[in-house]
């Protein structure tokens, strides 16, 4: 039967009541998950001991869990339902984020971070709720104002946070408190949430599924070995946040030895032998003996949205982490006429807000923009060319300065030192935000037309590889300055373009009005 077009200011509908109490959820994990971003600057002041290396590892930490974290809820929500596992994730992350908040070593701040990043699987759960309550004629616009405006947490994080810890509350500690009462506020929304929404409409006949989780479906040999691909840089990027936490010193010794760097990465390698080996034996009988058709579909989709969903979303956590601290430090020598910096902590904070809260229209309008051009595939292509070029203009704000005589790093200076350059910059910021938060919008319009029944699977997956990508960019982040990990971003959005071009393609029925 035909879904009415939904109407976001009709609550009466409990799709639309979903869909709102579900982007909050998603908005409140954001400000949690992002709430370190803005008051690093203050941290490395207070903090002798801390240096810019260790934020940058901080910042790595922040999201290396989130990728077992998409995979392993993406398995638990197409069984048990998103409504329990949403929940239980919000009230559970207060404690990794009150340790953070009140930590006072760099072995407490890592090992609280790392968990605390396990927040960013909440998207996924929503993903996987939004899918159960829209049809897939109206998924690209639910699906996008759900993440759009559920995204915008990170920008809320950026301004509200500093503002909060040095206006509101003040004094040494007010960075510590309004951190803590973020991951508090998270966690009473979990208890309403439990008790708000249903996992499915009362008309859907649902049958929950009990017991052993079973590996994921493959339908032909060449989508296993797709598969086996994968998964790999989804251990290997933990792999390199192990490697990083090896480089951190904490009392003249590295955080992980040698010894303990090599066990972690052979166990890495194991479980994802482990992995391969469970999901040939799970498939290879079902394959040979012949997949029905109606159970059919290609892995190369899956593959080509990782892709697509490691070069915006990768890069979008990386830069919503870095950017209040670039533009505090590029601009940091700019002055109004009383010789006060222009680029203060809390305008260095919305300035880099700016990226995110375009969200709020730029990622419903890539739903939208799927839902309506006819061709989600085309759509997706429009969105990563503009993200390639919103990279490598952003990569033009700055310059390279002197060499710190310190630290024997390289500074960075605006191109041209003028109020002008930094509204420019702002602009050229925006306009990257407008087709990063597209793109996203379309991959995950795309997302839940694939199959079904694995949406959180695949979700989980795809979503998985946004965090591999920010574990990526971030690790090339900690070894080289800004302005060159921009050219990155831009580059690696390029490459995902052309793989897309080629490996994804249009899915069937993506545009039907079944339930």
């Amino acid at each position: 039967m035909e879904q009415a077009a939904p109407r976001l200011l009709n609550f009466k509908d409990p799709s639309i009541k979903t869909l709102h109490l579900t982007w909050i959820a998603f908005f409140l994990t954001f400000v949690v998950w992002f709430n370190v971003a803005p008051i690093l600057t203050k941290m490395l002041t207070q903090f002798e001991w801390l240096t810019k290396a260790n934020v940058k590892s901080i910042l790595l930490s922040n999201v290396a869990l989130t990728i077992p974290a998409r995979v392993i809820v993406g398995n638990l929500i197409d069984r048990y339902g998103p409504r329990v596992i949403f929940s239980g994730l919000m009230i559970l992350t207060v404690i990794p984020g009150l340790l953070f908040a009140f930590g006072d070593s760099l072995t407490v701040l890592t090992i609280s971070r790392l968990f605390l990043g396990t927040i960013g699987a909440g998207f996924v759960i929503g993903i996987k709720m939004t899918a159960n309550w829209f049809t897939p004629k109206y998924i690209g616009r639910a699906e996008g104002f759900y993440a759009g405006w559920g995204n915008f947490g990170s920008a809320a994080a950026a301004a509200l946070v500093p503002f909060f810890a040095i206006t509101i509350i003040g004094g040494e500690n007010g960075w510590r408190w309004s951190l803590a009462i973020t991951s508090i506020m998270c966690a009473a929304y979990g208890v309403f949430y439990f008790f708000a929404v249903k996992d499915h409409p009362e008309s859907v006949d649902v049958k929950e599924k009990k017991g052993k989780l079973e590996p994921m479906p493959i339908t032909s040999i060449k989508d296993l070995i797709q598969y086996w691909f994968w998964q790999f840089p989804l251990f290997g990027a933990i792999g390199l946040v192990v490697y990083n936490l090896h480089k951190q010193v904490v009392d003249g010794q590295p955080m992980l030895s040698w010894t303990t760097v090599y066990i972690m990465w052979t166990v890495l390698f194991l479980i994802y032998l482990m992995d391969v080996i469970k999901v040939t034996k799970h498939n290879l009988p079902k394959i040979k003996a012949g997949i029905p058709e109606k159970d059919k579909y290609s892995f190369a989709n899956i593959g080509a949205l990782n892709a697509t969903y490691f070069a915006n979303f990768g890069a979008e956590l990386a830069i919503v982490s870095m950017l209040p601290m670039f533009f505090y430090q590029v601009f940091g020598s700019l002055l109004n006429a009383n010789g006060d910096k222009i680029v203060t902590l809390e305008m260095a904070g919305i300035i880099a807000g700016s990226f995110a809260v375009i969200n709020l229209v730029a990622r419903p309008l890539g739903g939208l923009l799927s839902d309506k051009m006819g061709n989600r595939k085309k759509t997706m292509i429009f969105y990563m060319a503009g993200i390639v070029i919103g990279f490598f203009l952003m990569a033009l704000i700055p310059q390279y300065g002197p060499i710190d005589s310190v630290t024997g790093e390289v500074t960075l200076i605006p191109l041209y030192n003028t109020v002008s350059w930094l509204i420019v910059s702002i602009v050229i910021t925006i306009f990257a935000s407008f087709f990063v938060q597209g793109a996203e919008g379309a991959t995950f319009a795309i997302i839940p037309t694939i199959k079904k029944d694995m949406t959180g699977r695949i979700a989980g997956m795809a979503g998985a590889y946004g965090n591999v990508g920010a574990v990526v960019y971030l690790f090339l982040y900690t070894i080289t300055d800004e302005k060159t990990f921009l050219f990155f971003l831009s580059a690696g959005a390029l490459i995902s373009l052309i793989y897309t071009l080629f490996a994804l393609k249009e899915p069937e029925g993506a545009f039907e009005d079944y339930h």
